[in-house]
């Protein structure tokens, strides 16, 4: 299965998940699904800014590892590969 698909239908999947059960906590506690109905964006107003710090060090933490192991990787790429030499088996 394509993966952008399989993701779609994942997505799909969960979103219909969370819509039932948003619908069995309507009909247990009414008041409850609608607190959720409203305060659920807010919350994801409030985690935005947090979610855009965890990105931006994900991405600081990516450059310095490729900053750190760029000799490694150009060394590697200068020593002849081992598979190339004839085994002494």
């Amino acid at each position: 299965m394509n993966p952008p698909v399989a993701r779609r239908q994942f997505r799909r999947c969960s979103l219909f998940r969370t819509f039932i059960l948003w619908c069995v906590l309507f009909v247990l506690c009414w008041p409850l699904a609608l607190a959720a109905l409203v305060l659920y964006p807010l919350v994801w107003l409030i985690a935005l800014p947090f979610r855009l710090l965890g990105v931006a060090t994900d991405v600081l933490f990516k450059t310095l590892r490729g900053i750190l192991l760029l000799p490694w990787r150009l060394l590697e790429r200068a020593r002849p590969s081992r598979r190339a030499l004839p085994s002494a088996a």
